[in-house]
This record gives structure tokens, C-alpha cells and sequence, in this order.
């Protein structure tokens, strides 16, 4: 019997089931048809973000701004993350700008900041922006 993980879907935030092992034959959403998985980060906002916690599949968030330098360097580097570790990880990112509150309560105090969110917990958070395969390190470290 193969084991089914649970999974919100980056467009709609909608729970889907999906059997571990069709995780990589990019799996849609029965609720709004699109790509559960993407290869690419997906926005994440305060509507959104207590949905998009939960689930079996990690969460690494990036909270940025668009006035930090750091921030927009380190986007690509982000993204190229993102389709390494589909399948592994979900990858978003959270405009602290457009997001104050949430990034109040996530104790946000410098971006650009990863957390990373397994079954609704923050389990580990980096602060800063870093090279790709330091990031890849950092999150082979927590598991993914």
C-alpha cells in the first residue's frame, strides 16, 4: 500500500492527497486543477499562509522586501532551489512589505530570512542571503 501525503495545493491552498510515490509525476489539485507542485516559488501571503504550513511536504519560506538588496540578489538563487527540490520541498516566498502583520508574528527581524515549516512547526530558520549550494547544505542538514 503506498503511503498518501497530504499536500496544499501553491495555487488555491487547498489540502490534496497524493501517493507518495506520483509526488515527482506532477500531481493537480482536485479542487482548482493546476500543478499542486511547482517548480518554481509561489507567493504566500497572510490569507494564505496557515493553509499553505500544514501538510506532510516541507514549507521553506523566504521573507523579503523589494527594497533590500540582498533580497532581490538572492531571488534567483531561490528559484533555482525551488525545481532542485521539487518533489522534496515546497519553496515561497512572503512580501514582509505587503505582509507586516504576519511578518510581526513570525518575528521577523532581518530579510532576507528562510524558515522552515514541517507539519504547521517551524522547525529551523537562517537569517541572510547565501550562495546556492550553501543553501542546498542547509537544507540537506535539516532533512530535505
Amino acid at each position: 500500500m503506498t503511503d498518501l501525503l497530504v499536500v496544499p495545493c501553491a495555487h488555491c491552498a487547498g489540502l490534496n492527497r497524493i501517493p507518495a510515490d506520483r509526488v515527482g509525476q506532477h500531481p493537480r489539485c482536485g479542487r482548482c486543477k493546476n500543478a499542486v507542485l511547482v517548480a518554481k516559488p509561489f507567493e504566500v501571503n497572510q490569507g494564505n499562509f496557515a493553509q499553505q504550513i500544514k501538510g506532510d511536504l516541507p514549507l521553506l519560506l523566504d521573507v523579503w522586501a523589494s527594497w533590500c538588496g540582498p533580497c532581490r540578489s538572492f531571488a534567483p538563487t531561490f528559484e533555482q532551489a525551488a525545481a532542485q527540490l521539487q518533489g522534496r520541498c515546497r519553496l515561497a516566498k512572503l512580501d514582509s512589505e505587503a505582509n507586516q502583520q504576519l511578518s510581526g508574528q513570525l518575528g521577523i527581524r532581518s530579510i532576507p530570512s528562510l524558515i522552515l515549516f514541517r507539519n504547521a512547526r517551524e522547525v529551523a530558520r537562517q537569517n541572510g542571503a547565501m550562495p546556492l549550494p550553501q543553501l542546498l547544505a542547509w537544507a540537506a542538514q535539516q532533512g530535505i
